[in-house]
């Protein structure tokens, strides 16, 4: 798969504007009534990463990093500073924070997911690039012990348990993670007078599928 498990510089993608975007077919009746579909089960999220460099310092490390990942070609991880840990980001990560599953007394192995709710409505949303050293899990209140108890696949986002967890049982987690993206261009055009007078190179990024 052409995916790089490096992050893009999180100083540099502090500052950034993006988040995510969904694809809605709207059909107008005759009657004026809508129809509305999507084909899109999980949203997609766009950044750029431009705003973020303040420095020439900062231009040649995301030069670097770009011709690193050869333009598009290869996928790399990006914190998004606005939705970057599964509880509110100014919390600190607790076991308790997500509900990924019950226990059926024979699987072992579950999916990170994050889970945003609204108004009576939710959204179940996979987790796969959970950061090094940040996942906990629970069994109930319990909290389970990386390496001994379950280990966590930070390719993928999944979870296997050393034993099946007990039937009905609540798994919780909580966790840092990153997204998956690219760069969305095969150029990146600076100018050492232009970045002085204030103005910034535009460098889309777009979450991929892995």
């Amino acid at each position: 798969m052409n995916f790089h498990e490096v992050r893009f510089p999180a100083s540099l993608s502090f500052g950034s504007v993006g988040g995510p975007e969904r694809r809605t077919d709207i059909v107008t009746l005759a009657n004026g009534f809508e129809e509305r579909n999507t084909p899109w089960a999980h949203s997609r999220r766009r950044y750029d990463a431009g705003l973020g460099m303040r420095s020439l310092d900062d231009i040649e490390t995301l030069v670097s990093f770009f011709e690193a990942r050869q333009g598009q070609m290869f996928g790399f991880r990006w914190k998004d500073w606005s939705d970057y840990k599964s509880g509110t980001v100014t919390a600190n990560v607790a076991q308790a924070d997500q509900v990924i599953a019950r226990g059926d007394g024979k699987k072992t192995e579950f999916q990170l997911v994050k889970t945003y709710s609204s108004g009576g409505f939710s959204y179940v949303r996979p987790i796969v690039k959970p950061v090094l050293g940040t996942v906990k899990i629970g069994l109930e209140q319990d909290q389970m012990r990386e390496g001994v108890d379950f280990e966590v696949d930070l390719n993928s986002g999944l979870i296997t348990f050393s034993a099946p967890p007990p039937e009905e049982v609540e798994i919780t987690a909580g966790f840092e993670f990153d997204v998956p993206v690219r760069f969305d261009t095969d150029k990146i055009q600076t100018s050492v007078a232009s970045f002085q007078a204030g103005d910034v190179p535009n460098v889309p990024v777009v979450e991929v599928r892995v």
